[in-house]
C-alpha cells in the first residue's frame, strides 16, 4: 500500500507496512530481540530500499534540487532560503548560484568553495573536502553501499524517541564512520551519530541528528528535517528545515562548477598563495615579490584569509610563515594578531596563541573573536601565560 504523494511520513503514527517491513515484524515477533545481531544485512537494507521506494525508483531520479530552507544555530537563525543541488553521477552544489550570496560550495569531482568577499575559489582538501564529497551521494550511503566501497556493520538495537532502532556502522572509503539508526518497523534512516568539529577549528563533538519529516519525491521518501544535538550535554547545535525537494528538473553544468570571472591582483594573490599551500617558502616568495611590486594594494585581509584557509587545510607551517609576516607588516592591525593567534593556538602552541589574542584586544577591546579565543582557551584549562 502506497501512501498519497501529498502525505508526510510521520513515525510516531501506525505505517502500512511494506513487504520488507512485514518481513522484519515477523522475525523480530518470532525470534526476539536477541536475535537482532544475528539477523542477515543484506536483507535489512532491501527492507531499507523497499521502504524509500524501491530501486528503480531511486535510479530513476537524475537531479534533485532541495530549496526554501531554514537553518538555524544558537543565536543564528537564516534566511529560509538555503538551497542545494544534485544531479548524477556525483556533482553538488550548496548556495543557489542564481541568487547571489557571499558563500557557495560544491562538488564536481572534486569538492571547492567560493567566497563572494574577497572573491576567491579555493579547492579543499582534508575533512572539509570529505564532508563535500561525502554529501554529493543523494540516493543516500544505503542504496548499495557496496557499489560505492560502503562498509556496513550491522549492530545492536537501541531506542530513539522510545522507539526501537537498528544501529548501523557506515565506514566510507575514505576511512570516515558514522553510526546510523533505521527505525525497526518503517526501515528509515531517524537518527545519525557522528563525531566530528563543528566548525574549522572547534574540538570534536559527538552529536545525535535526528532524521525525520520523510515525504515522497519522485515517488523515493526523502527527510525534509534534520535536528542536531550534543550528546553529552543535549544542547541544541542546529537544525535544517526544507519546505520544497524537487527532482528531475533539468539543470545547467554551471550551477555545479565555480564561478566563472576575472581575477583582480589581488584575488589571484590570494589563490596563489592558497594553492602553493604545501611550500612554505613558495608562499613567502610570493607574498614578498606581491608587496614589493604593488605597495599600492591592501593585503591583510587577502592575506588573512589566505592564511585562514590553509590551516583548514592542514598546511600549518605555511599558515604560520605568512601569518607572521603579515603581523609584521600590520602591526597596528588587531585581525591580524587575532590571525596570527588562531595559527599559534592550531600549531598547539598556547602561550604565543594567549599573547597574540591579547595583543588584538589592545588594538581593539571589541574585537569578539580575539575574547571568544582566550575564554575557550581558559575554559579549556590553559595556564595564562
Amino acid at each position: 500500500m502506497r501512501r498519497p504523494a501529498s502525505t508526510a511520513l510521520d513515525l510516531t503514527a501506525p505505517r502500512p507496512a511494506s513487504r520488507w517491513a512485514l518481513h522484519w515484524g515477523l522475525l523480530w515477533a518470532l525470534l526476539g530481540t536477541s536475535a537482532l545481531s544475528a539477523a542477515p544485512l543484506d536483507d535489512l537494507l532491501r527492507c531499507h530500499v523497499e521502504a524509500r521506494g524501491g530501486l528503480q525508483r531511486i535510479r530513476a531520479i537524475e537531479t534533485l534540487v532541495y530549496s526554501e530552507g531554514l537553518y538555524e544555530e544558537g543565536d543564528y537563525k537564516g534566511s529560509g532560503n538555503a538551497f542545494m543541488a544534485f544531479a548524477r553521477p556525483y556533482l553538488r552544489a550548496v548556495g543557489d548560484p542564481d541568487g547571489g550570496g557571499s558563500f557557495r560550495e560544491g562538488y564536481d569531482g572534486s569538492a571547492w568553495e567560493w567566497y563572494a568577499d574577497p572573491g576567491v575559489v579555493v579547492r579543499t582538501v582534508g575533512h572539509a573536502a570529505g564532508a563535500i564529497r561525502r554529501g554529493a551521494d543523494f540516493e543516500g550511503v544505503l542504496i548499495e553501499p557496496q557499489e560505492k566501497g560502503v562498509t556496513v556493520r550491522l549492530g545492536e538495537e537501541i531506542a530513539i524517541d522510545g522507539r526501537p532502532a537498528i544501529h548501523l556502522t557506515v565506514i566510507y572509503p575514505d576511512d570516515f564512520s558514522t553510526e546510523l539508526y533505521l527505525d525497526r518497523e518503517s526501515c528509515l534512516i531517524v537518527a545519525q551519530r557522528k563525531t566530528a568539529p563543528i566548525h574549522a577549528f572547534g574540538e570534536a563533538v559527538t552529536s545525535e541528528t535526528r532524521i525525520g519529516d520523510y515525504r515522497p519525491v519522485a515517488g523515493v521518501l526523502f527527510a525534509h528535517r534534520f535536528v542536531d544535538t550534543e550528546i553529552a550535554t543535549g544542547r541544541p547545535l542546529s537544525s535544517m528545515q526544507w519546505r520544497r525537494i524537487e527532482a528531475n528538473r533539468n539543470l545547467p553544468a554551471s550551477w555545479f562548477a565555480p564561478p566563472d570571472f576575472e581575477r583582480a591582483p589581488i584575488q589571484k594573490l590570494t589563490e596563489h598563495l592558497y594553492f602553493q599551500r604545501n611550500d612554505p617558502v613558495a608562499v613567502a616568495w610570493t607574498y614578498r615579490e606581491f608587496r614589493r611590486f604593488h605597495p599600492e594594494i591592501e593585503t591583510a585581509s587577502a592575506v588573512e584569509f589566505a592564511g585562514y584557509q590553509m590551516l583548514k587545510m592542514g598546511n600549518v607551517v605555511s599558515a604560520l610563515e605568512l601569518l607572521e609576516r603579515n603581523a609584521d607588516d600590520h602591526p597596528q592591525r588587531a585581525d591580524a594578531a587575532f590571525g596570527l593567534g588562531r595559527a599559534y593556538e592550531t600549531a598547539g602552541d598556547v602561550g604565543q596563541a594567549q599573547s597574540a589574542y591579547r595583543r588584538a584586544l589592545d588594538l581593539d577591546p571589541e574585537h569578539r573573536r580575539a575574547r571568544r579565543a582566550l575564554d575557550a582557551l581558559a575554559e579549556a584549562g590553559e595556564p595564562v601565560r
